[in-house]
């Protein structure tokens, strides 16, 4: 018994007792989406790895840090995908989904990150993604929220707030870059090389740092920017 094989920490067996639980969640979820006119998508759980690097962002944490990634036989890097959006992308693109948009498209499946296991956080998780492609108009957001509101209900969740956040349009965006690298630049000698680099690539990034030693720099971030 001492050799007996167990399961990678982080990624555990849904056993018997508990599949009757996730067959209703899924069948909740199917249910919600086909009146929404969304179609299913399957995607592979393996991607070349620069579809992340693409997407996600080189200098965030999931790349960085948390991506399951290494290189098969022929020396292609690969990665197990920590999320699905950027699969799904890829999949209508490769695949010519543009022509006939809109697309309303759904995906549900085991999604990996190499992050410290802890309570309601595995390295192996399931995710339901919706994607729609093609549908400029704010209605399709709006759509999105009624949907999710409804499958709430659905599984009989209660005790919700709705909190709606946004980063503007490119021209803000472009502003407050330029504001963050102002702020943050007299005080590089107190900054982390991850912060250091983002400083470059991505300075929005830095008030996502977990470094306690920063804790007060970021905070006082969107303060001074404000009244500047």
């Amino acid at each position: 018994m001492a050799n007996l094989a167990k399961s990678i920490r982080g990624m555990n067996d849904t056993l018997p007792t508990d599949t009757p639980e996730w067959r209703a969640v899924e069948g909740h979820v199917l249910s919600v989406l086909q009146c929404y006119g969304y179609q299913e998508i399957r995607l592979p759980i393996l991607e070349q790895t620069n579809v992340f690097h693409r997407s996600i962002g080189e200098q965030t944490d999931i790349v960085q840090k948390e991506m399951y990634s290494f290189e098969d036989r022929n020396g292609d890097s690969l990665t197990l995908r920590p999320e699905g959006t950027a699969s799904c992308v890829r999949a209508v693109l490769q695949n010519s989904l543009l022509q006939n948009v809109p697309q309303r498209l759904w995906y549900l499946g085991p999604m990996f990150r190499h992050e410290r296991p802890q309570r309601g956080r595995l390295r192996q998780f399931h995710q339901v993604g919706i994607e729609v492609f093609g549908a400029g108009s704010p209605q399709s957001d709006a759509e999105l929220i009624m949907l999710t509101r409804r499958l709430w209900d659905a599984l009989s969740i209660t005790n919700l707030r709705l909190e709606v956040n946004s980063l503007g349009n490119e021209e803000s965006r472009a502003n407050y870059r330029t504001a963050l690298v102002n702020y943050f630049s007299p005080f590089k000698k107190l900054l982390d090389e991850p912060s250091l680099a983002r400083l470059k690539s991505n300075p929005l990034r830095i008030l996502d740092s977990k470094n306690p030693d920063l804790k007060e720099l970021i905070s006082e971030a969107s303060f001074v920017i404000r009244l500047s």
